[in-house]
């Protein structure tokens, strides 16, 4: 069974920084991407950030426009853990934020689609202060 363990979120003020991690553990394990969504009240989960594997030891990354040049996606594939460089965080960023992986092999999804992947955390809120 994999199980992804997150960590990091909290709260902070406008224009500080959060680093999330997202550790995904199980027999076999070796993600082909992994990533992160995030959900505010009342809004659908949306896309955030993800890698993806481009060869045995090689990652190629994405990100929403929402965060580009904000956050940075990172992947230790050895440790099969994600993280999630938060920079210049602002109010719209407040969220519940979701780790998920992809188990096996390229998926027909895009990684910036939820139905992608096939296990999630249980999230981690991030709330940034005005």
């Amino acid at each position: 069974q994999v199980q992804l363990v997150e960590s990091g979120g909290g709260l902070v003020q406008a224009g500080g920084s959060l680093r999330l991690s997202c550790a995904a553990s199980g027999r076999t394990f070796s993600s082909y991407a992994m990533g992160w969504f995030r959900q505010a009240p009342e809004k659908e989960r949306e896309f955030v950030a993800a890698v993806r594997r481009s060869g045995a030891n090689t990652f190629n990354a994405d990100s929403a426009d929402s965060v580009k040049g904000r956050f940075t996606i990172s992947m230790d594939g050895t440790k099969n853990t994600v993280y999630l460089q938060m920079n210049s965080l602002q109010p719209e960023d407040t969220a519940v934020y979701y780790c998920a992986a992809r188990g096996a092999g390229p998926t027909a999804f895009s990684v910036r689609s939820a139905a992608a992947y096939d296990y999630w955390g249980q999230g981690t809120q991030v709330t940034v202060s005005s």
